[in-house]
């Protein structure tokens, strides 16, 4: 695959996804949730109705939904800590669902955890070892670009059983609760949408990965 090639599959790959998640989050943004809680009040019921007493649960900036284990804190954006919305309903609780991964030590999460350090730094330094090892020939400096960029990949790929499971645990509560097939039909089309931007993330990564191999063969 040539490198022009690449750069127009990951292009589409990443438009489809911003287009995909975008369209779920508008759409299910008009729609009201039949239990009248805000985002806020779902999260903080999802807490309790797993024991969990620990979390606070904080109105950030727009785009800010997170869990952070470093503070054991769920920040919602404003759209979902305030809305009464499906997607600020399916958005509150998947970000709970991580909070529940934390408390129960959810593996993947633990081991997603261990790489940020040196994933932090792999992604910070692999293209200046790249560009260094290809400009001076240096082909030591290029495999070493090469393998730390891999750590990201695998990075990457543990995030996705993260992202899903706290989208599963979502929706179970979601059922237990008894919102309606429609809402939680809605809420699911909302977490499908939102976890394909991580699956097209690793995809383009892999393909990434894929073609430095193939460069470094040349």
């Amino acid at each position: 695959m040539s490198y022009f090639s690449f750069i127009i599959l990951t292009l589409a790959i990443g438009m489809f996804a911003s287009w995909w998640v975008n369209h779920a989050l508008k759409k299910y943004s008009r729609v009201s949730n039949s239990t009248g809680l805000t985002g806020a009040e779902c999260a903080r019921q999802m807490l309790s109705y797993y024991g969990i007493h620990n979390v606070a649960v904080h109105r950030g900036g727009h785009g800010q939904d997170f869990f952070d284990p470093r503070t054991n804190s769920v920040t919602l954006s404003p759209e979902a800590y305030d809305g009464r919305t499906i997607t600020a309903t399916a958005t509150a609780c998947h970000e709970v669902g991580h909070a529940c991964q934390f408390a129960q030590g959810y593996a993947p999460m633990k081991i997603r955890g261990s790489l940020v350090p040196a994933v932090n730094l792999a992604s910070n330094a692999w293209m200046f070892l790249l560009l260094a090892g290809i400009f001076l020939n240096i082909a030591g400096l290029t495999t070493l670009a090469i393998v730390m960029y891999a750590a990201v990949v695998v990075f990457q790929l543990v995030t996705l059983p993260v992202e899903f499971n706290a989208s599963n645990r979502a929706m179970a509560y979601m059922g237990q609760i008894g919102l309606s097939q429609a809402e939680r039909s809605g809420s699911w089309k909302v977490l499908r949408a939102c976890a394909f931007t991580y699956v097209a993330a690793a995809l383009t990564s892999i393909l990434q990965l894929v073609w430095l191999l193939g460069m470094r063969e040349e």
